[in-house]
């Protein structure tokens, strides 16, 4: 979503790096290259305004003239100032009340309310909690069957809304049920329209006051841009909304509404969807978004992705495999399949600092394809090769080699090159035993660029 805007940085950045010192001419220039990215990445004009006059003001000062280099002290200061933009720190759900805590969706039609209450009971569920599914919105029958089907699928109990009942008695009825049967957390999936309309806001607040929830969510779509940041004003004047659920943060978009929703409404953005699988949720961190902005990576969301998909146990045991180089073939298959389950490459990599244009290649270049295409032929070869010859790569003699080939739908010479490259990173590994933190970065930051 901020590529162009990451782009546009960097080259102001960039600028900066040649300069002796930071002066009030090369300060102006940064200040309004700065301004048009964000503005041509649609933020709201009062908050570029705002966020300038501040980033200016800052890197005019005198303990930021004596810190780092010209361009550093200018990235430090954009920064500090992107991440106050975003929230400052993440804001989770708030769950310091007497359970069932009641949570209320909001937002308008094809938002994404239905799709982000199934990611959030499974969030929920991850963290301990045992969410009830309700599906309020009856003037649209898909809505209740497409959340029935996300309800068994992430396992939640929900709520058994029959045709004609109202949406406020619904919720009610919801929230005694889940007090009766010890659920801790009641989401509630409201109606939305194609625009606002006074009945809609009308039987929300209803719904507000019958049940008294304890956070009410807006949910938006990134890709409207400004107008998200509109609708969402108009429903914080009418319901005082707790905080924003930002769907299709993977899109195109520019990046507008996630980079002023918290200035305009006073609100944070406390979630943000990825894709349409359920697990395409993500808390929001308005440091690491401004890391991912400013082209710096994002490590601590790679670890928390490395971390939901290997068990503690597991990872302890191919580190020791690691560092004892008796890595196997099918410790290899088991390492693709776990990469496969945190993302795309191209996600991964954009993760990693220094490693945004390799994501980039491969996102939108022919190299995505050739690399999904090259861990297919990897897979194939694997998945050909018996249980032995995957725990000793050692007894692949020609005859084996070809029968792989032929099983794999591969050549000879692919396996004979997986197999040499499988080598070369077992040795690789012999070289990294002992290897401090800083070696062991560099080492890796080599291995990525190539």
């Amino acid at each position: 979503m901020f590529d162009a805007l990451s782009d546009k940085l960097a080259a102001t950045f960039k600028s900066l790096r040649g300069r002796g010192k930071l002066s009030e001419q090369n300060i102006e220039e940064a200040v309004r290259d700065v301004r048009m990215s964000f503005l041509e990445a649609d933020v709201n004009f009062k908050v570029v305004k705002q966020f300038i006059a501040q980033v200016k003001e800052q890197a005019l000062g005198e303990t930021v003239m004596k810190s780092l280099s010209p361009g550093q002290q200018f990235i430090k200061v954009v920064y500090d100032n992107l991440v106050e933009v975003l929230g400052g720190t993440a804001q989770g759900l708030d769950f310091g009340h007497k359970p069932p805590i009641c949570i209320m969706l909001v937002g308008l039609q094809g938002s994404g309310k239905t799709t982000s209450i199934g990611k959030l009971a499974r969030y929920l569920k991850s963290i301990k909690r045992r969410p009830y599914l309700v599906p309020a919105d009856v003037y649209r029958p898909a809505a209740i069957e497409q959340l029935k089907k996300l309800a068994e699928q992430v396992d939640a109990p929900v709520y058994p809304t029959e045709p004609g009942e109202h949406p406020v008695v619904i919720a009610a009825k919801a929230k005694v049920i889940a007090e009766t049967k010890g659920y801790d957390t009641v989401l509630i999936d409201t109606a939305g329209r194609l625009q606002i309309d006074e009945a809609m806001m009308a039987e929300l607040q209803q719904m507000k006051r019958a049940i008294e929830p304890h956070e009410i969510l807006f949910v938006a779509d990134a890709m409207t841009g400004q107008e998200a940041v509109n609708v969402a004003e108009k429903f914080n004047a009418d319901l005082d909304i707790s905080g924003v659920i930002l769907t299709k943060m993977d899109g195109d978009a520019r990046g507008g509404a996630a980079l002023s929703i918290k200035a305009v409404t006073g609100k944070p953005l406390k979630f943000v969807g990825v894709g349409e699988k359920l697990d395409g949720l993500e808390v929001f961190h308005p440091d690491r978004m401004a890391s991912r902005i400013l082209g710096m990576g994002d490590v601590l969301s790679l670890i928390e992705k490395a971390q939901d998909v290997v068990q503690k146990e597991e990872a302890e045991e191919m580190q020791k495999k690691f560092l004892k180089a008796n890595f196997t073939l099918e410790d290899f298959y088991k390492q693709m399949q776990l990469v496969k389950r945190m993302g795309s490459m191209s996600s991964i990599f954009a993760m990693i600092p220094g490693m945004k244009k390799v994501a980039q290649a491969l996102e939108e270049g022919k190299e995505g394809m050739e690399v999904e295409r090259e861990l297919k032929h990897i897979e194939a070869i694997i998945m050909s090769m018996t249980p032995a010859e995957r725990h000793n790569h050692e007894i692949l003699n020609g005859s084996r080699r070809r029968r792989i080939a032929a099983g794999s739908g591969t050549t000879v010479q692919d396996v004979n090159r997986f197999i040499k490259q499988f080598m070369e990173m077992r040795k690789m590994m012999k070289k990294l035993k002992g290897m401090g933190p800083k070696q062991l970065l560099r080492q890796f930051g080599q291995l990525g660029q190539n």
